[in-house]
């Protein structure tokens, strides 16, 4: 992103110029000073933006609400899962980390309960874009 800003940042500095040039031949000296500014607040504009989007893929930051209630979506089309409890994301570059407690069948065995936590695993990596990861962590369902 900060090289292709570059490349326009160099693209308005010459247009910027030749504006600049045009008027100081036509004796309007004052375009040469507009120019450099509207570029300078082009550069500046480009820098807070670059930096605030970095800033968010490097603090954790979670996913959208879309994204998230699709992470529901697609959980709870697994057989055995009985609750979400939790889903926490955070969003890293442009990879997402997926972390999710289930709810399944406190009487199932722990190989069926592992089955479902696969499930859902490999469900939210192959229908959720981008996710690098998921964690799964199964609970076991007591009906209060």
């Amino acid at each position: 992103m900060a090289d292709a800003w570059h490349h326009r940042s160099d693209a308005l500095s010459s247009i910027g110029s030749f504006i600049g040039i045009i008027g100081a031949r036509f004796g309007y000296l004052i375009l040469d000073s507009i120019a450099s500014i509207v570029i300078a607040i082009f550069i500046v504009k480009a820098g807070i933006e670059i930096f605030i989007d970095t800033t968010r893929k490097m603090t954790d930051e979670a996913c959208d609400e879309k994204t998230v209630n699709r992470i529901y979506e697609v959980i709870n089309k697994q057989n055995g899962v009985k609750r979400i409890d939790d889903v926490k994301t955070r969003k890293f570059g442009n990879k997402i980390f997926v972390d999710v407690e289930i709810s399944a069948d406190g009487e199932k065995t722990l190989n069926e309960t592992h089955k479902i936590a696969e499930n859902v695993h490999h469900a939210i990596e192959k229908e959720i874009e981008f996710v690098k990861h998921c964690m799964v962590h199964v609970n076991p369902y007591e009906e209060k």
